[in-house]
């Protein structure tokens, strides 16, 4: 159970290979096992694969169930308290979105050894390095925030003290990361992973309808009539925002270099991201399911406002056990959130400025990188002692954000999946491509939806089936275009996927720059304006309403 860059020949040797931080190379040091660099040996046989699972589980797992963090209880929970079941739906839609999106960026870590932001600076200049670092940086910052009103009101609601809560969580959430060991930090966040499955005892001491739900799970159906259309759109794409979030593709690249996975253990770490998106669905459904049956037929129906009225809520329909088990499980949401969107943010400052940046090194010897986690989780437990501070307004603005900024996400993922120089046999297929691109397709219509009702609150559900067929109309254009092109274009090679297993980046300095078609130019043109105009818009905004309360 090894890195095969000594046990097999590469075609890339260990030395040429682009790993950054030489404490990314060695022995796989996982929570539930250890997979040494010098052992080569197949795996045959139940067992030998189960070990080696169990040494490799941990990326996947984390990323998605991190992604269940405060705003996604907010979130499911105002879709269940607000209209039942009737948008379980959403998530049976989104678990492909996941899978392909969080399995691209497993093949970047393990095939490249290089973070998320760095390949993008290297790839795509200088400018899109700059804005993929700081917009992160801006809106993970934002986002802690939101995982530090969690843990107030989960606090709030289990009487204890705030200040005292968030001082000890941001202890916590900093020391855990501060031991210098990369297996005790999967270990404390695999515990928080197993904290995250209190909601299912609470789902069922709520007592849903559980044949009702299956019916929902599979069924389109957009609840209340055509005045309302407008926002549910908006709670859609509020689900999808929490669901699919920026931060996940930084965060799960660099987790995957860090914890020292390589191509051969390819299968391995998708089995992972599977139990993982598979976790993270059943939390889902699970939190829409209990919210809709604790306020169905109550006063509360339709009237949500924060977590914390979700538990009183359940509280009253399902007991006060059900009410303690549901902000237990908020503030273990809160943590883990707070743990994935720190670090997502100190690998990618680390990887672009050539810091040392690995949880197997000490303090000592990666201050910049632990400089930048401990401060993003000072900064946010500061912000939410403040008296005063606009929370719900951060919480707004942070899925707002999030909105505006997943298709430039999307759009670089796609690009990097299909450089050979980078992926070599790794790069996508024909389906993936195609299936990604219709992602981003719904993900910029969203996107500008989202940005035009943070602009003109009061849009109407008929603007909005214009944006949708405004876009559609786009994207079908886009479609025959690329079609077009493929049919009159050359045929390439065919992509020799052999010896895969053994093939890793070449250090970036010797990769020639990738050359650009005058479509993907002009695209790429058009994807910056739109992103810089939304972002200044939609700040503008956010300070403005901030102003005015």
């Amino acid at each position: 159970m090894t890195d095969t860059t000594t046990a097999i020949k590469p075609i890339i040797p260990a030395q040429r290979a682009a790993v950054l931080d030489d404490a990314h190379l060695g022995d796989i040091k996982g929570a539930l096992g250890t997979i040494r660099l010098d052992d080569s040996a197949p795996r045959h046989g139940l067992s030998a694969k189960l070990k080696t699972l169990l040494a490799i589980i941990g990326p996947g797992l984390i990323v998605m169930v991190g992604d269940n963090d405060a705003g996604a209880f907010a979130t499911y929970g105002q879709a269940g308290q607000n209209y039942g079941t009737h948008l379980l739906w959403t998530l049976l839609l989104l678990i492909p979105v996941l899978y392909v999106n969080q399995e691209m960026v497993l093949r970047l870590g393990a095939v490249t050894g290089v973070g998320h932001a760095r390949l993008i600076l290297e790839r795509f200049g200088r400018f899109w390095g700059a804005f993929s670092v700081i917009d992160l940086f801006l809106l993970n910052a934002l986002t802690l925030v939101t995982e530090f009103i969690g843990i107030t009101l989960a606090a709030g609601y289990l009487g204890l003290p705030k200040v005292a809560a968030v001082v000890l969580a941001a202890v916590v959430i900093v020391a855990s990361a501060f031991t210098g060991s990369f297996q005790r930090f999967e270990r404390i966040a695999m515990a928080l992973c197993v904290g995250s499955l209190l909601l299912v005892p609470v789902y069922f001491l709520s007592h849903p309808k559980t044949s009702q739900m299956a019916h929902d799970f599979v069924v389109p159906n957009m609840p209340g009539g055509a005045g309302e259309l407008s926002t549910v759109m908006l709670l859609i794409i509020g689900i999808v925002g929490t669901t699919v979030a920026p931060w996940q593709l930084f965060f799960q690249q660099s987790y995957v270099i860090d914890k020292r996975i390589t191509p051969r253990f390819m299968k391995y770490e998708k089995v992972d991201l599977g139990i993982g998106i598979a976790v993270v669905v059943i939390g889902a459904a699970c939190m829409m399911g209990l919210t809709a049956a604790a306020f169905a037929g109550t006063d509360g129906f339709g009237n949500f406002s924060d977590t914390t009225g979700i538990a009183h809520g359940i509280a009253a329909h399902a007991g006060k056990l059900a009410g303690v088990l549901f902000a237990i499980a908020l503030l273990d949401a809160s943590i883990i959130g707070a743990f994935a969107v720190s670090l997502s943010t100190a690998y990618a400052i680390g990887d672009v400025f050539g810091m040392k940046h690995s949880l197997h090194r000490g303090v000592g010897g990666a201050k910049g990188f632990y400089a930048v986690y401990a401060g993003l989780v000072g900064l946010a437990a500061v912000i939410v002692l403040i008296p005063g501070s606009p929370l719900g307004l951060l919480t707004t603005g942070v899925q707002t954000l999030a909105g505006v900024l997943l298709p430039s996400a999307s759009v670089f993922l796609l690009l990097l999946c299909n450089d050979k120089d980078v992926l070599g046999p790794w790069v996508n297929g024909p389906k993936t491509n195609a299936f990604t691109a219709a992602v981003v397709g719904v993900l910029v219509t969203l996107s500008v939806i989202l940005t035009a009702s943070v602009l003109f609150p009061h849009i109407t559900a008929g603007t909005i089936l214009d944006i949708m067929a405004g876009c559609g109309v786009a994207g079908v254009l886009a479609a025959g275009y690329s079609f077009t092109r493929r049919r009159t274009a050359t045929k390439e090679d065919p992509i020799d996927r052999t010896g895969r297993d053994d093939w890793r980046m070449p250090p970036l300095e010797t990769l020639a720059k990738p050359v650009m078609s005058s479509a993907n130019k002009i695209g790429m043109g058009a994807l910056r304006g739109y992103l810089l105009i939304a972002m200044i818009l939609v700040v503008a905004k956010i300070v403005q309403v901030a102003l005015a309360q």
